[in-house]
């Protein structure tokens, strides 16, 4: 009988990009063994399935100097269902990585042989070096422009490496793994903290600029990450590009860290059972690390290992490309009426704030573009869910190249798009912008309300319109042929918006 996974009809459907190839990266870390696939490898990388086995390969290392049988076999098993997986969804390439705990191993051939077997392709067991490089490249991937330190912390190591201009310098690799130091300090955080500072004198950390960035890389720092969201109450529960002042993140690690228990520290009982008694651990690490280091703030960022390897692979041009941009190109192709209506919509608000003359940062045309491109996407839902929809698709979607600013921005936009200036849909994330970026909201969404009547999201009218200011008085201006467009909605969206920006009163013009 011909299996599921090998028909001849393409299984994809049509949300999906036409042509693109799925590509996955298996990781072989110390804690866990996890499978991500990627919907393709292009610069914004949009995972299609990830999914982890915590298989405790480094358990033991320290002592014994071998990946033990049972984790072994635990890890086997997950990566046998895992190349299922792969050829189920029909991924083009598999790439393997190992980290610190298979590089260690006195047993290491003999497993990665056997995980070759399986897999059916050649596995690449990262040096302490590559493995901090390709973190790096990772926090470059998801947060252009990032300056500053970057810590992957793992199961068996922890790699440091220093990022400017979206290179990476002295990467250096630490046997400080939560597992490790686990095992290490028998299990006591505070044991665990002085050995840190041990094994950290003389660190590329001991260098930094006081006051600089370090962006925490990996799934214990992640955690920590979630458990200071919950405890501060925080609009947005994501962690990707999620910013902490250094002395609060200090502050916050050192009470988990003298708390009595690896499993009773305030939060514990929101953290998964793998990790649970990892975070205390994980807390000593990232406080000595902040303190020896001297930063002003500490981002988080979910993306590592995987996404940089991927970014490595692009060529220079690919690399270059926004992130954020592309992945708001591709929401758009895949859910909007018209991709190349938001064209005109980013021409039509430029001529506006060109006429009123509104200056704009370029973090703000880029933030203008992106909302152009995802205007439209909610236009299936019900009217009365629109903006709601919308705006969790745009504040809690996949996008990364945006901080949480940024986010608050595009769904305040989308939000007042969709439901006007009286929307309550994107309140809940007001608090992460700032009040110019909310104005800005205000207006470019008003601007949006006035659009969308003209056009019914259909791209070859916008650009044949425009606007003026004659005295105190904002005006459209309409061909003769668009003349049937001139009625009570378009006027009430127009006299709405000018209240808005500003103006006196408004007019349509049509000639």
């Amino acid at each position: 009988m011909t299996q599921f996974w090998g028909v001849d009809a393409d299984p994809t459907a049509q949300g999906r990009i036409k042509g693109a190839r799925p590509v996955a990266v298996l990781d072989i870390g110390s804690n866990s063994v996890r499978l991500v696939v990627y919907e393709r490898h292009a610069r914004a990388l949009t995972p299609l399935y990830n999914e982890k086995c915590s298989c405790a390969l480094g358990r033991g290392m320290a002592k014994s100097g071998k990946l033990s049988n049972a984790s072994m076999a635990t890890a086997l098993d997950a990566i046998r269902r895992f190349a299922l997986v792969a050829r189920m969804m029909r991924v083009g390439k598999v790439y393997v990585l190992a980290t610190s705990a298979v590089r260690g191993a006195s047993n290491r051939d003999e497993f990665v042989s056997q995980v070759e077997a399986v897999i059916d392709t050649s596995v690449r067991v990262l040096s302490g070096e590559e493995e901090a490089h390709f973190a790096a490249m990772g926090v470059v991937a998801g947060i252009p422009g990032f300056a500053g330190i970057v810590g992957d912390l793992g199961g068996g190591s922890l790699e440091l490496s220093r990022i400017s201009n979206g290179s990476d310098t002295n990467g250096e690799s630490f046997e400080l793994g939560v597992i490790r130091l686990q095992d290490d300090a028998d299990g006591s955080p505070k044991q665990a903290a002085s050995l840190i500072r041990q094994r950290l004198e003389g660190s590329i950390l001991a260098a930094a600029a006081p006051g600089g960035r370090f962006a925490a890389i990996g799934g214990t720092w992640r955690s920590l990450a979630k458990l200071h969201q919950a405890r501060t109450d925080y609009a947005l529960h994501m962690v990707q590009d999620y910013v902490v002042p250094a002395a609060d993140m200090l502050a916050f690690c050192d009470d988990i860290v003298a708390a009595d228990s690896l499993k009773t520290y305030p939060g514990s009982n929101s953290v998964s059972a793998s990790r649970r008694d990892l975070v205390p651990i994980g807390a000593a690490v990232l406080a000595e690390v902040l303190r020896a280091g001297n930063f002003g703030s500490v981002v988080f960022s979910a993306l590592g290992v995987r996404e940089g390897y991927l970014y490595s692979m692009l060529d220079q041009r690919e690399r270059s490309i926004d992130p954020l941009i592309q992945g708001a190109e591709e929401l758009s192709v895949l859910r909007s009426r018209s991709p190349a209506h938001a064209n005109d919509l980013i021409m039509f608000t430029a001529q506006y704030l060109g006429i009123a003359g509104i200056l704009e940062l370029p973090s703000e045309l880029r933030l203008r573009t992106v909302v152009c491109l995802l205007a439209d996407i909610g236009w299936r839902s019900h009217p009365d869910y629109r903006g709601p929809q919308s705006v969790d698709a745009v504040a809690y979607g996949s996008l990364t190249g945006v901080d949480h600013p940024g986010r608050s921005f595009l769904a305040q936009t989308i939000a007042i798009r969709y439901e006007g200036p009286k929307s309550k849909a994107g309140q809940s994330v007001v608090a992460l912008g700032t009040p110019e970026l909310t104005a800005r909201a205000r207006l470019i969404g008003a601007l949006f309300r006035v659009a969308y009547p003209m056009t019914a999201a259909m791209p070859g009218i916008l650009l044949r319109t425009g606007f003026s200011i004659e005295a105190e008085t904002l005006v459209l201006h309409l061909p003769a042929d668009f003349a049937f467009l001139d009625g009570d909605h378009l006027r009430n969206r127009l006299r709405q918006f000018a209240e808005i920006a500003g103006h006196e009163s408004s007019r349509v013009q049509v000639g």
